[in-house]
């Protein structure tokens, strides 16, 4: 399997076919066909999901994903290109489309047959694979776009309705708690096994997964109309019961190589022929300033120092003078996060803060950098050298200290946008020049939808806030 990755991403997107009136329906539905294995759409949909969603990545395709665009936007990474770039804010309606096709058609759209098979076929253990990657996908969207169709999309409705994000929301919590209780069913003739990329079919992590992004939805809405930072800290400490326990339990998707075709995307990212991804100048002097010992484990030397660019300056004829992403997280055969157990203690540490305050929360926080920093091989003695130097925790300076090391244990996730938008840290400056005078809030929404499928939402801009985003 490791030697098809992204082949296995284009058979992905070719499973498109009607859908069911709604993804947890538990009728047959004839529209989905009955000859399709679980298995045969599990692997294609996995490796889409970790390759396009998590590493940013088309591969072939030179089309930015969106955990790089927002990666740029978040200044952990700049393009060494002329100007308007991605990095400078330039992100447009028809760039986006092929990242909405993988969402929708690539990857929800499969899951929804995966769902709809394993209902039909008694196969519960690949029903809740389905709704625990449904979530995850569908948070994507909705924290990507804002308002979304999802319940009217997959029942060959070429104009589904949208519903608000409010909705989208309720409704990852419902799937997410089908899938729970689906766990607890007989799991089916067919068990997942190595078609599994993420747990080898593992149904107690994948429930534990559920958990946490459970943990992780309650607390993006810290800030929303209508609910409080305190009520949600409670219910995502609730779900952190049943979350991820260590790093053991985390969602990797290990299976690159160094095989063609199946290389961790962020090493295809960084190659010089791919036109010059560099880490960002403020990144870099961030781990800088504070004398981090994980510079060197995210970042490479770049004539003998670290050197992030700043975006949309002149580029560079020589992009070697700019540190890149380290083999740690974009080695040719290095796995990939899609989510972190230190970003759980993050999530735990930041509700903590909220609910009894900074003295509880304050070693809770110790630890998620601890277990960060353990998980790089950073040595015991510089790891608590580290953290001693970071301080306590005030009420002034809680949640800045805390977001600030979950973007560096969250590096290059798509989470370090959300938590930016949601709590304004880490603080960053808008870049020289830039394509539109703002660090941008939200994706546009595609150029296909908008002429397919109109809607009240496609006016809105880069800067029209989501809807969960209070700050």
């Amino acid at each position: 399997m490791k030697k098809i990755i992204y082949s296995l991403i284009v058979a992905g997107a070719l499973l498109q076919v009607g859908g069911c009136k709604k993804f947890l329906d538990v009728n047959d539905d004839p529209n989905n066909p009955t000859d399709v294995s679980e298995a045969l759409v599990l692997a294609p949909v996995e490796t889409q999901i970790a390759t396009n969603i998590a590493a940013g990545s088309y591969s072939v395709q030179n089309i930015n994903g969106p955990a790089i665009v927002t990666a740029y936007w978040m200044q952990e990474l700049s393009l060494n290109q002329p100007q308007p770039q991605v990095d400078g804010y330039k992100l447009t309606q028809d760039e986006v489309d092929p990242i909405w096709f993988s969402l929708y058609s690539g990857i929800m759209q499969n899951l929804n047959i995966i769902n709809s098979k394993a209902v039909s076929s008694g196969n519960h253990s690949y029903g809740v694979i389905a709704k625990v990657l449904t979530a995850y996908t569908l948070g994507v969207t909705t924290d990507l776009y804002g308002d979304i169709p999802f319940d009217d999309a997959f029942n060959g409705n070429f104009k589904p309705a949208y519903q608000t994000q409010e909705e989208i929301y309720s409704r990852i919590h419902e799937i997410l708690d089908s899938a729970i209780l689906e766990s607890t069913l007989d799991p089916g003739l067919k068990l997942p096994g190595t078609d599994d990329f993420i747990y080898n079919g593992d149904l107690d992590k994948w429930v534990k997964f559920a958990y946490s992004l459970k943990a992780r939805n309650y607390m993006h809405l810290t800030n929303a109309p209508g609910y409080d930072a305190i009520t949600q800290s409670n219910l995502a400490l609730q779900a952190i019961q049943n979350a991820f326990a260590s790093a053991d339990d985390e969602a990797n998707f290990a299976v690159y190589s160094a095989n063609p075709s199946s290389e961790n995307p962020w090493f295809k990212n960084i190659d010089a022929d791919q036109g010059g991804v560099v880490l960002g100048k403020s990144f870099v002097d961030s781990l800088l300033s504070r004398n981090d010992p994980r510079l060197p484990v995210l970042a490479t030397e770049a004539n003998g120092i670290f050197q992030g660019r700043l975006s949309t300056t002149e580029a560079d004829p020589d992009p070697t003078v700019y540190s890149v992403i380290n083999e740690f997280y974009a080695g040719i055969d290095a796995p990939l996060s899609i989510f972190n157990y230190s970003e759980i203690l993050f999530l735990k540490a930041e509700a903590t803060l909220y609910t009894t305050g900074v003295a509880d929360a304050l070693p809770i926080y110790q630890a998620a950098i601890e277990s960060h920093m353990e998980k790089l091989g950073i040595s015991p003695g510089d790891a608590a050298a580290y953290i001693a130097s970071r301080g306590d925790l005030t009420a002034a300076n809680g949640l800045e200290k805390i977001i600030e090391e979950k973007v560096i244990a969250n590096f290059l996730s798509l989470e370090n946008f959300n938590d930016w938008r949601r709590t304004g840290f880490p603080v960053l400056e808008v870049v020289p020049e830039p394509f539109v005078p703002e660090i941008p809030v939200r994706f546009p929404y595609p150029l296909a939808e908008i002429t397919s499928n109109s809607q009240p939402q496609h006016t809105l801009t880069l800067s029209d806030k989501v809807w969960w985003d209070g700050n």
